[in-house]
Parts: C-alpha cells; sequence; structure tokens
C-alpha cells in the first residue's frame, strides 16, 4: 500500500452527501495512525475526499448520525459567524488557555492576533485583512472573478501550533441563469477533517455562513436575487478516529440496512426543527457571555 485512496461522491443535500462519504471512507479508506492518538487506541480510517453538495440548502438537510444536536447545529453557526471570535486567547501569555484561533476571526482579520501590552489583551499583528468584506465586493462587482478567494493559513504561527486550523481556504463564483437569479458556487478545502466528529457541522455551519453572509452581502450590494448553487468540499485528511468506530457502527452504519434514508434525517425547515433552531440564539448568546465573563475574571 503506497497510496492514500481519493474518494468522490456527490448527491443532492448535505445529507445525502454526508451519509455516502462516510459509507465510501469506511469501504474504500485505510488505516492509518495520527498524532492524537492515545496508548491502545485502533489506527483510524483515512482518505481524501471530494464531497459535491449539488443543492446544499435543500432538504433533507440534517443527518441525525452527527454526534450533536440542533442546539449545536445553531451554537456553530454563530460561531462562524463571530460569536466568539472572543474567546481567542493572548499569545503572549503562556498561561491563556483560550482558543488559538477562530475560522472567522481568520476570515474576518486575517494577520490579526491578540498580545498583551501591559494594559491587557488587545488586537495585533503587522496586518489585518477582511477576506470576508473583500470577497463579497468582488463578487458584486466582478461575480465571474476566479480570484474570490479567503484563506485561514498563517504559517509563521500554524507550522508551530499543535491544533492549527483545519480549514484553509474558500473560494467562490457566481453563475447567473436567465432569470436574472445569480447561483452561489463555492470550493471547500480543509487540510483535515474529522468525519464522524466534525464534517457534518464543518459543513452545516458554512452553509449557512455562505447563504447568511456571503450571498445576501453579495446580494445587497448588487441589487441582484442571490442564492446558493453546488457546495465542493474537498478534505486533504477525511478520517473517522479508531476510537469513534464503534460508535458510528452503532448509530449509523449498523442501522442502514434496517432503516429508511428518510428515517436518518431532519428536513431543517420543518417548522418543528426550525423552531428548537432558532430558540437556541438566546441560551447560546447567555452561555458566551457567562463564558467571556469568566475570561475576564481571568
Amino acid at each position: 500500500m503506497k497510496n492514500i485512496p481519493v474518494i468522490s461522491v456527490q448527491g443532492r443535500s448535505l445529507a445525502e452527501v454526508y451519509e455516502k462519504a462516510l459509507l465510501a471512507l469506511r469501504e474504500h479508506g485505510i488505516p492509518l495512525k495520527t498524532q492524537y492518538d492515545k496508548p491502545g487506541d485502533p489506527p483510524s480510517l483515512d482518505c481524501t475526499m471530494n464531497m459535491t453538495i449539488l443543492e446544499p440548502g435543500s432538504d433533507p438537510m440534517i443527518h441525525k448520525a452527527f454526534p450533536g444536536g440542533i442546539e449545536d447545529l445553531r451554537e456553530y453557526a454563530m460561531e462562524i459567524q463571530g460569536a466568539k471570535d472572543s474567546w481567542v486567547k493572548n499569545m503572549n501569555d503562556p498561561a491563556d488557555t483560550r482558543w488559538e484561533y477562530t475560522y472567522h476571526g481568520r476570515l474576518q482579520a486575517y494577520g490579526r492576533w491578540r498580545e498583551r501590552d501591559g494594559k491587557g489583551s488587545r488586537p495585533a499583528g503587522p496586518f489585518a485583512v477582511d477576506q470576508v468584506s473583500a470577497v463579497i465586493d468582488k463578487l458584486a462587482r466582478q461575480p465571474f472573478t476566479r480570484q474570490a478567494q479567503m484563506i485561514t493559513w498563517m504559517p509563521n504561527i500554524d507550522l508551530d501550533c499543535y491544533d492549527p486550523p483545519c480549514l484553509q481556504s474558500l473560494w467562490y463564483r457566481i453563475l447567473y441563469d436567465d432569470s436574472g437569479t445569480g447561483w452561489l458556487n463555492c470550493n471547500i478545502r480543509f487540510r483535515s477533517n474529522d468525519a464522524w466528529g466534525a464534517n457534518f457541522m464543518n459543513m452545516f455551519g458554512f452553509t449557512i455562513f455562505n447563504r447568511d453572509v456571503i450571498a445576501a452581502g453579495v446580494a445587497g450590494l448588487a441589487g441582484r436575487r442571490i442564492e446558493l448553487g453546488r457546495l465542493n468540499w474537498q478534505a486533504d485528511s477525511f478520517h473517522i478516529y479508531g476510537k469513534d468506530i464503534e460508535t458510528a457502527n452503532q448509530r449509523l452504519f449498523d442501522r442502514i440496512p434496517a432503516t429508511r434514508f428518510e428515517d436518518r434525517v431532519f428536513n431543517f425547515h420543518d417548522p418543528d426543527i426550525r423552531e428548537i433552531y432558532d430558540e437556541a440564539e438566546a441560551p447560546i448568546l447567555e452561555k458566551i457571555r457567562r463564558v467571556e465573563a469568566g475570561f475576564d475574571k481571568g
């Protein structure tokens, strides 16, 4: 064995493609060790995965097998839009145990980090680029551009970081149909993507980000209707950790022969699901406020 498998799956909705990708990984993935394994952990299942979701905003959008609930999806979508950017640590304080970064922070203020100046923690860095606003502006002015890209990787920090960003880049282009509607096509690349523990929330969160931030922002500037076109998701390492394989068997793989696909998914636009999702915002904001208050006391 000398080659890591390259697998491609395609489907209409997020839930459909998520399940297809997991099944393909189980069938064609190879065993590999990781630097996060504990003694006695079995090897992970790994591959390079390309997933194409043709209608990412369509139902069935949510797969029941992902390890979380509707409230967790809401919290992650809020995080992707910046709700937890204050949780990033002071880079010059070894005792600061907050996060190394947030994806939103890297996208909206690329090149900035936090340091201590004797008066507390403050944003710092040689420059800070708001890639989100720049991409929205570029797409509104020139929808066919090939330059509407955002990146996260900061080699001056990430090459020595214990847990550097998994998300690497987002690339956008818009196609207009005969009715004048624009379709936001997106490519997202992860260097490492935990297929069982994180991938579904990643895909859901960035679908909401693309809808509420990028598409809405372009529509506002261009004065035209913008909808979500296909999402192409590439993971250099798409893996299930060995410690999670048995859980994945119990919650998904072993259930497939005895259940219908419709029983394994939720419709995001179902009123009951949307009620849970929408009502989660207030307690999530309160949770974030409490955590931030703890940071301040520290």
